[in-house]
């Protein structure tokens, strides 16, 4: 039970660590902060190389529509 216990509290320090880095990387973002965020998730998401911005905005992590 003890072990279960630490690895409970590792998870939530690691989800704590990648929150706080996606809202610090979030508030960096001058300008189109959403589309640019989401672009990158769609970029770190994709399996094997991108080519181009249209090939990237067709992946699934990709959620922004056309406005």
């Amino acid at each position: 039970m003890r072990v279960s216990l630490l690895d409970d509290a590792a998870h939530v320090e690691s989800l704590t660590v990648l929150s706080r880095f996606r809202t610090d990387f979030y508030a960096c973002l001058p300008a189109r902060a959403d589309a640019l965020f989401e672009l990158t998730d769609a970029l770190l998401c994709t399996d094997g190389p991108v080519k181009t911005l249209v090939e990237l905005s067709l992946a699934p992590e990709h959620r922004r529509g056309h406005g």
